[in-house]
């Protein structure tokens, strides 16, 4: 199958060209020339993530090189499967995604990406994978490429925008991976990023890659957890499952919606944005206008302009249809306060600020009459959160074993200014 630019001018090339290149050469983001369709019946037998995994993505791979590789990449990409359970009582249900090594969804689709760009031939001189971070992304990079081979990472996040830990985990891996504290926001990081890649003077003399979400080797795993927890619930209860996800830059809502194009049992989506609300403006009947970003308690969410939002523009072009299939909400910080210590004394139940913003979205839907069975995302450990949601609950959170032994590693994150040229000096120098 080949990938095609969001803007039409670059040429279309194969899946694992889009894959190890992250942008387009006309700064459009790649996407596959065709989605297949499935049925619930064709995952028959298939129970576990990875299984689900090989299953959904093996189209798009069937003629590319990293074809041959898919099955080994999903196995340790999707080796745990994220547990669906209720949450509370009735038909609410919470999607734990936060069980990998750094206790983040996005561990799933950096472990993903690896694999393909480690099953492609390389030359010499190593590919630098250079990744902007909102708080979780970077660090779930880091822990998917430490040590591979013929690889370098950067990881550029904002300074004093992401959360103690989250600072810490980035700084942690040293070795093959280092991260920069970018005196600015996320999307100035961002910006840094895409400016890098688009300059194709400068990938001659360093050749790199993209890890963010407008890289195709971390949307389309992201497909599988949806596709998974759907179609689990189909088999035991012969209902659609309807989804409130929390979103910053779009890849995790846009694979919901995505895994749902392709005849997933999901109905419907509804995205949860903290304060930064050009989203939920522009599905409100809007234009869609971005601008800077807001700093919350939801960080990994500060995102003033959603790259995937491109993508999902060059799905659906009219902005009424667009509207139609998809609804998202805004959630300020005092409400999320207030919605930790609600889940916490009416259920016993600790979750991170961004799982909290899709908790009171749905609680929001019910209130406005909503029926079925609907489901939280829950993108991170509250662990990863301590000096937000300890003081609420009034009690520590135990660490998970693998974020705990992070913490315990040093850690150091380089200065670096706003600046383009300061970013490719430390590239070429690095």
């Amino acid at each position: 199958m080949k990938a095609l630019s969001t803007r039409g001018i670059a040429p279309p090339v194969a899946i694992s060209q889009a894959i190890a290149a992250g942008l387009a050469p006309d700064g459009g983001l790649y996407m596959p020339e065709h989605w297949p369709t499935f049925s619930p019946a064709d995952f028959a037998g298939d129970e576990t993530l990875a299984a689900v995994g090989k299953r959904l993505l093996a189209p798009f791979f069937a003629d590319d090189a990293i074809g041959e590789r898919l099955d080994a990449i999903c196995d340790d990409a999707f080796a745990v499967t994220p547990p669906l359970r209720r949450f509370g009582t009735g038909d609410d249900f919470v999607l734990e995604l936060f069980h990998g090594p750094t206790a983040a969804f996005k561990d799933y689709g950096a472990a993903f990406l690896a694999g393909c760009l480690g099953a492609l031939p390389r030359g010499e001189v190593p590919l630098t994978i250079v990744v902007a971070t909102s708080g979780d992304t970077g660090a779930a990079v880091g822990a998917a490429f430490h040590r591979k081979p013929g690889f370098r990472v950067a990881i550029l996040y904002p300074d004093g925008r992401v959360s103690p830990r989250q600072a810490h985990q980035l700084g942690c891996f040293g070795d093959n991976v280092r991260a920069f504290r970018v005196d600015g926001s996320f999307d100035d990081c961002q910006r840094l990023v895409k400016s890098a890649l688009s300059d194709a003077e400068f990938r001659s003399e360093v050749p790199l890659g993209s890890a963010n979400s407008i890289s195709l080797g971390r949307l389309l795993p992201q497909m599988t957890y949806y596709a998974h927890a759907s179609l689990m619930h189909w088999r035991k209860h012969a209902t659609t499952l309807n989804f409130v996800v929390p979103t910053g830059n779009l890849g995790n809502g846009l694979a919901c919606v995505l895994a749902r194009r392709m005849g997933l049992p999901i109905g419907e989506i509804v995205l949860a944005s903290n304060a930064n609300a050009v989203l939920p403006d522009f599905f409100a009947g809007g234009d869609y206008t971005p601008g800077p970003s807001i700093a919350t308690l939801a960080n990994a969410m500060d995102v003033g302009a959603p790259n995937n939002f491109e993508r999902l523009q060059w799905l659906y072009p009219d902005a009424g249809g667009l509207r139609a299939l998809l609804s998202a909400d805004a959630v300020d910080d005092a409400t999320i306060r207030a919605t930790i210590v609600d889940a916490w004394q009416r259920q016993g139940e600790a979750i991170c600020p961004h799982t909290a913003c899709a908790v009171h979205v749905l609680q929001r839907r019910r209130a406005a009459g909503a029926s079925g069975d609907w489901v939280a995302v829950s993108t991170a450990h509250p662990a990863k959160f301590p000096e937000v949601v300890e003081p609420l609950i009034g009690q520590a959170i135990a660490l998970p074993p693998a974020l705990a032994a992070m913490l315990e590693r040093p850690s150091h994150a380089q200065a670096l200014a706003d600046d383009g040229e300061a970013l490719r000096d430390l590239l070429r120098h690095g």
